[in-house]
Order: C-alpha cells, then structure tokens, then sequence
C-alpha cells in the first residue's frame, strides 16, 4: 500500500521500468513467443498490474471521494487508518501534529501498521482524523477439549 507521496512518485517510476521492461520483452518474443518468454511477460505484467492497482487506489483515496472505509479485522484497522489519513489528505507530518509527536513517529507507526500503538494511540489517531468506528464482536466456534 502507498502510504505517502515520495512512495507514490516512487511507484510511478517502477512501474514505468517495468512497462519499459514489458514493451522489450514483448518486442523480443515476437509473435511465438517461447515458454520462458511467456513466463516472463506474464511475471511482469502480474508485477506492473499491481502497481497499477497501488496507484489507482492512492489517487482515488486522495481525490477526496472516499469517505467510508471497512476493516474485516481488528488488525484491519491500521489499513484504515492510514486510508483516511490519506483520504483526509493529510500527510504524515500533519497527522504527527494534530497528536504532538513526531513525524518519523508517524512513519514507523504506518511502516509497522500500528502494531506498536498502543490503543490509546490508535483511539487518537482515529479521533484526529475524525473517523467514526463501529464495532461489532462475534464469538468463533471453539473446538471442545
């Protein structure tokens, strides 16, 4: 997931490497490409759609039309929270701001997907970046013993 702009910039740059990469690969297969060739062309066209798929969710989350966000777990917040931010349009060092802390706090928060926030942390983060959360619990089956 894109996370900031210079990641963005970066994203975009491989992945115009990698469709460089294609158009040779794809002009030296010619028509009959061999098997290798193929694997190859489609390794990396698996790669760029993926960058694609990266960029295209970054530009949409920072146009400012996405309002609403879902986490199917409680580890799916992070996610969340760095989606809103973005869509906010925020960046990193002004979320550090609206908490008092670091920027590079931020950053190794979003890097590590919050994993050591504390609750606290992660319920401000949510309140600076206005977001409202429900919760909703469910029990799991759990084999008898």
């Amino acid at each position: 997931m894109i996370t900031n702009d210079v990641q963005y910039r970066s994203t975009k740059s491989h992945l115009a490497q990698f469709e460089k990469a294609l158009a040779n690969l794809r002009a030296d297969a010619g028509k009959k490409p061999t098997k290798l060739q193929k694997l190859e062309i489609d390794a990396v066209t698996a790669q760029a759609d993926d960058l694609r798929a990266e960029i295209d969710e970054y530009e949409r989350l920072s146009s400012g039309d996405v309002s609403t966000f879902e986490a199917a777990t409680l580890a799916g917040l992070a996610t969340l929270l760095i989606k809103a931010r973005i869509a906010r349009g925020w960046t990193q060092a002004r979320l550090a701001d609206e908490l008092s802390v670091a920027e590079q706090q931020i950053q190794r928060y979003e890097a590590t997907e919050y994993r050591s926030a504390s609750l606290a942390r992660i319920c401000d983060v949510a309140a600076a970046l206005g977001i409202d959360v429900a919760e909703t619990g469910r029990l799991r089956t759990i084999d008898a013993v």
